[in-house]
């Protein structure tokens, strides 16, 4: 069975000697390809943008298609329908919403191949993302209903696609590999994102002036176009805040195969994105056995049913009480044990690729 997975931005994943921004969206990706990978069955590819590599390229069993970086849309355009042509997979999966998306939705539907779409966030799901976007919104809206298969990351994704959309999906956590058993020293609070608006980066500085005795560790890379942030950091009003923060460390990027060191040193983790769809980084919290504390983002509910941390439901003053609470030495153990658990029983890589085989199957038995 022939696979390929997309996602332009996947390629420093595969290559440790790039260094560029990746998120949650090109992270599941590139696990889901190299677990796959792993069976004999499978033939997987992936295509990636330009990083100056080599035009194929192997990593993890994996098959690295490159398409060239150009300067205009419709050569890029090109650029990438001849890569799709190249791969001549069976199946084609891209996770979020993008014109990307719905122009290998377009292709699988002329050259008769099974397009599968992934959404990365819940603004995808409940219709924000199809209203605010116009042309965007409605080719992101046609690639939906092209998808032979369209998967979420929670129930209430699920629940909110068909209502926004008529769109029948699945909800497959993001999984990802556990790592070794940690017995150091927690010392600092961590932040872990990229400087997107969403995710508002700034709340987390005012928490550590808030709590000027603690040692708060900020990762945060920077996204292209925000602005927010930018590279230029002495006109940056983010890094300004922050020199008010001496308490906090700025680290702006660290490579993703040496993230875990930083959470396995946490003495919890803090979330303040507005929303999303179940980020990356809770689940590397809870496979570090790090308590999280969120200020808004609990998808189904699951900070609080299985006991790995706190949600303030967005009331910074209730927020600011339970970090008080999660830095117990007591408190922060169980919690982080209850998170390691809840890793193992659901995101573990092993587990979740499971989940996706018997669908790849039926897919290419229903085109035969």
């Amino acid at each position: 069975m022939k696979i390929c997975f997309i996602s332009l931005d996947a390629y420093p994943l595969f290559s440790r000697s790039q260094q560029s921004v990746q998120g949650g969206a090109e992270v599941d990706v590139y696990m889901l390809s190299t677990e796959l990978a792993k069976d004999q069955r499978f033939k997987v590819s992936f295509i990636t943008g330009d990083y100056g590599q080599n035009d194929v390229e192997v990593f993890e069993n994996v098959t690295i298609y490159k398409m060239r970086a150009l300067q205009s849309p419709i050569t890029a355009a090109l650029s990438l329908w001849r890569a799709l042509c190249r791969v001549d997979a069976d199946i084609y999966f891209k996770k979020g919403a993008s014109l990307v998306t719905t122009l290998i939705a377009l292709f699988c539907r002329i050259h008769h191949k099974s397009f599968i779409l992934r959404t990365s966030q819940k603004t995808e799901c409940d219709g924000s993302y199809i209203h605010s976007q116009l042309l965007k919104g409605w080719a992101y809206r046609w690639a939906l209903k092209t998808a032979k298969y369209v998967f979420v990351q929670n129930t209430q994704d699920c629940e909110t696609l068909w209502k926004t959309t008529s769109v029948r999906s699945s909800a497959i956590p993001n999984g990802h590999r556990a790592p070794n058993s940690f017995a150091g020293e927690r010392k600092w609070i961590l932040w872990v994102g990229r400087s997107v608006v969403l995710k508002r980066p700034e709340l987390f500085i005012r928490l550590a002036q808030a709590f000027p005795s603690e040692q708060f560790i900020m990762i945060c890379q920077w996204a292209e176009g925000d602005k927010n942030f930018n590279k230029a950091v002495e006109q940056n009003k983010l890094v300004e805040e922050i020199k008010n923060a001496p308490n906090l460390k700025f680290i702006e990027h660290v490579p993703f195969h040496q993230i875990d060191a930083y959470f396995e040193g946490a003495k919890l983790f803090v979330n303040t994105s507005d929303a999303e769809g179940f980020p990356n980084v809770f689940i590397q919290a809870c496979k570090c056995r790090t308590p999280i504390l969120s200020l808004n983002v609990n998808p189904d509910s699951f900070i609080d049913r299985y006991k790995c941390g706190f949600c303030a439901q967005g009331d910074w003053h209730r927020f600011k009480e339970m970090m008080v609470k999660l830095l117990e030495p007591k408190v922060a153990e169980q919690y982080g044990n209850n998170g390691r658990q809840y890793f193992e029983e659901t995101h573990n890589i092993e587990k979740i690729i499971q989940a996706y085989k018997p669908l790849f199957q039926q897919i290419v038995d229903d085109t035969k």
